[in-house]
Formats: structure tokens, sequence, C-alpha cells
């Protein structure tokens, strides 16, 4: 005889919880900043959630470098991103927003990849305005398409909304680089009356270009707080206080990893162990979760025993 299933921890988070998507609508509807690390892979997300954050991202600059060891430049299928995002949206109960790029082809092709992200599990989905293949919105050579086809992407994101498939959509305009603040502005509002429930204008220059965009563009605002970017980088506080209801840290995990990880590998190879580098080993299987799954699989064995006696 087995014990009780209810003695196990359950391999995945459960999901007797409001929907990812209405988890996201309660946080924004708090009206306060949320502070948004994002993550790369299961791993990243679960120690996002350990922390106290409330929300991640499911960064395709990010995930593109973990998962494939290649640059952000279009480079990562659909399929491999969302291969990525159930992973890391079934480790984890806090909602996360997924990085869709273009949409990945025409509207048929933005309804699927709608579709997929909200199936995976996502609360958002990120879809942009760039040519196809997109690149980082913070390095050079970017293009953008033009608005009409830019908001009947965004139309197309709502459609699939709309057809069933509950996700929020978040909506991106790089133009900010190619045409100026006054286009990347009037595309968000564009986004905005087309249905979009996030705005994000990326790659502003100035404490000035940023409080525009709220101003002149009403809605939820995300805004992106990349060290070492074309945006500077602002404290919580004076993010919120410029209108902003999300600050998305992209790459400071994935940073922070890379450079403990190439100095641990020094260390290594100068044949000493990097001890001021390295996590306590009883402190990793506690946050994998090897504790709890020990502790329940003595309480099960015990339980057998016991049934074995009767």
């Amino acid at each position: 005889m087995s014990g009780s299933p209810s003695d196990m921890p359950p391999l995945l988070p459960p999901r007797r919880l409001p929907s990812a998507p209405d988890r996201l609508r309660a946080l924004l509807a708090e009206g306060r900043l949320i502070v948004m690390p994002c993550c790369f892979d299961a791993l990243s997300a679960r120690l996002i959630e350990q922390a106290g954050f409330p929300l991640s991202f499911m960064s395709g600059f990010a995930t593109s470098a973990a998962r494939l060891g290649l640059p952000d430049t279009g480079l990562a299928t659909v399929t491999e991103m969302l291969e990525a995002g159930r992973a890391i949206c079934d480790a984890v109960t806090i909602p996360v927003i997924g990085d869709g790029d273009t949409g990945h082809g025409n509207a048929l092709n933005i309804r699927r990849t709608v579709q997929g992200f909200a199936r995976a599990g996502f609360a958002a989905v990120m879809i942009e305005d760039q040519q196809a293949p997109k690149r980082c919105g913070h390095v050079g050579g970017k293009q953008v398409v033009g608005r009409a086809e830019a908001v009947a992407r965004i139309r197309a994101a709502v459609a699939a909304r709309e057809a069933g498939d509950d996700i929020l959509i978040l909506a991106r305009t790089d133009a900010r680089t190619t045409h100026g603040l006054d286009e990347a502005i009037a595309r968000a509002r564009a986004f905005a009356e087309a249905g979009a429930d996030i705005l994000f204008v990326e790659a502003p220059e100035s404490e000035d270009e940023m409080r525009r965009i709220c101003t002149d563009a009403p809605g939820i605002h995300m805004a992106n707080m990349l060290e070492g970017g074309r945006t500077p980088l602002l404290p919580p506080a004076r993010l919120e206080a410029l209108g902003f209801a999300i600050a998305a840290y992209p790459l400071t995990l994935l940073s922070a990893a890379m450079k403990a990880m190439l100095r641990a590998l020094e260390g290594l190879k100068a044949g000493a162990v990097p001890d001021d580098l390295l996590m306590d080993f009883a402190e990793i299987r506690r946050r994998i979760g090897f504790d709890a799954w020990l502790a329940a699989q003595a309480r099960h064995a015990g339980k057998e025993n016991e049934e074995e006696r009767t």
C-alpha cells in the first residue's frame, strides 16, 4: 500500500489560484510600481519568486543566451521560446510575462503565437513592432515596420485574446530610436486604442522623455531598466512618480550569473575553488526543493511500513 498522495509535495506548484492573467490584473490594479526581475529558465524564475517578487518576465535576450548560447537577433524559434516558457510557468506561482517578439509572422501567425503563450501559462505576451528578424532594443541596426502594420499586429494579438485565450497584451514599440519620440508615443496611443493592456516604449534617452511617454500616451506603462543601456537607470520611487506601473530588469540576473561563472572558472583554472562565490550545498538543496522531497519521501516510507505491520 502506498501513502496518501497529499503526503508528497507537488512536482509543480499547485494551480488552485486565480489564473495567471487575473493575478497580473490584480497586481496592476493596486496602482503601485511593480519591480520585475526577468528570468531565463525555471531556476531563475523560482529564485525570483523565493525572493518575494510578485512578477517576472521571460527575457528573450536572456533566454536566447541561456538556452541557445546565441544573441537575441531572432534566432530563437517560437517553439523554443514556448518550451522554455512552459518550464518557467510550471515552476512558479507568480505570473510571468512572455516575449513574443514580432509575433513570428503575419496576423494569423501572431494569433497562433498569442494562443501558444496563453496555453503555456503566461499572464501576458509582448508583441513588438520591429522588422523581423528583431534584435535587442538597446543595440544598433534595428528597424521597425510602418505604423499601420505595427497596429495591425496588436489587433491580431487582441483578436486571439478575445477568441478565448485569456492573456494580457504588452505592446512594444522601438520607434523612439528609428523615428523619434513623437512617433513612438503616437504608436503607443494607437496600441492602446487597439486594445493593448500594457504599453512599452523602448529606449527613451532621458527622464524627460520617460515623463512624456507616461503623460502623452495614457495607460499602463513598463520601463526597461537595462544596465548599460540607453535609458537612465532610475530608482523605483522615481519611476512610479513618473507614471510607470512596471520596472523590468531584463539582464540583471543573467549578467550576475555570467560574471560569477567566469570568476569561478578563472579560479578553477588557477587551481583554487572559488569559495567566496559558492552557495552552501545545503542552501542549494533547499532552494531547489530536495529537502522537502526527502522529508516527504520519509513520511511516505513510514506510512508504508506502518500499513505493512497492520
